[in-house]
């Protein structure tokens, strides 16, 4: 790790402050299933070691957090929980754009059983990455009038690697994110990534996604025209949906929750990241799911933006 601070004689900046700082939160231990186990478990993704069990007694655990911030927002990205930005607070607002449930407690989702919700979360080269919950590598660096944060890892299953830059400019507010893969092998590899953004959900949550066909998945899956047939809030949604656009109009997305006077909208070049999805728990049967990752059992639903599935040659 090292850090680039701005050249000795640059003017000063307006209110740019990048810090390095230890925070403390609640966490429950995972209770590892063995490496050998697993080399047979076809739910598995050896050699990285699965989990069995999530313990129910926390203890207080240090991560390191980075925070990067200007005038108008505040980041704050934990390279401890594999690079995972924790919060973007809306200054003017004073109100936080994502959801975090300042907690550590992993449910048993797979890849290795061990998924935490909220926050942005960086998948590769699969859905919901291997390193969810454990330290990746980070760069810090300041050029001119902008803070940048690399996040990044080796994966090791086929070496792959994948590097994800922060930055944040003098005037911004918003986050940029670049994301890079490369494949240091002679052979190609199928792969998976994803932005995963958990935000504050209520059931005034608003959605703003574009027009076009829309591939749902809840207790079925079908098609269905989102202009026409989509639901327009978290309200309408009455049990855990997954929404999938084929061909969206546009390649801005988001969401607003009038009640908190927050939300986040993602925007990305549609050749690059044309994917995106909604995910929700809806209002009823399953909206308890959430709890078993929070401390207060305040809701989150997540907005996600993609590039195609592919291979890094």
């Amino acid at each position: 790790m090292r850090r680039i601070d701005k050249p000795a004689g640059a003017p000063t900046l307006n209110m740019l402050a990048l810090n390095e700082t230890t925070e403390f939160l609640l966490t429950h231990t995972m209770v590892p299933a063995g490496p050998i186990p697993t080399s047979y478990d076809p739910d598995g993704i050896y050699p990285y070691e699965s989990f069995c069990e999530t313990s129910r007694r926390p203890e207080i655990r240090g991560y390191r957090f980075l925070t990067i911030e200007n005038e108008r927002i505040r980041v704050k990205i934990c390279p401890d929980l594999g690079g995972r930005v924790c919060s973007i607070f809306m200054k003017e607002a004073a109100t936080d754009a994502l959801f975090f449930p300042q907690v550590v407690r992993p449910v048993r989702i797979l890849p290795r059983q061990s998924f935490t919700g909220g926050g942005i979360e960086l998948s590769f080269p699969i859905s919901h990455t291997p390193v969810e919950i454990a330290p990746v590598l980070y760069e810090i660096a300041r050029i001119e009038d902008r803070l940048y944060v690399c996040c990044g890892e080796r994966e090791t299953k086929f070496g792959m690697h994948r590097a994800v830059e922060y930055s944040l400019g003098e005037s911004d507010d918003f986050l940029t994110q670049r994301t890079v893969f490369f494949n240091p092998g002679a052979k190609g590899r199928q792969w998976m990534s994803w932005s995963n953004a958990g935000v504050p959900s209520r059931p005034d949550t608003v959605f703003d996604f574009p027009a076009g066909p829309v591939l749902v998945h809840d207790a079925q899956i079908r098609t269905i025209d989102w202009e026409t047939q989509g639901p327009r809030s978290q309200v309408d949604v009455r049990r855990m949906t997954g929404y999938f656009w084929q061909k969206p109009e546009c390649s801005a997305f988001g969401v607003f929750t009038p009640s908190l006077g927050a939300g986040l909208y993602h925007v990305a070049d549609p050749r690059q990241m044309p994917g995106m999805k909604l995910w929700s728990d809806g209002i009823g049967r399953d909206e308890a799911w959430v709890s078993q990752y929070t401390l207060d059992g305040k809701q989150c639903l997540e907005i996600q933006g993609r590039p195609p599935r592919g291979s890094v040659s």
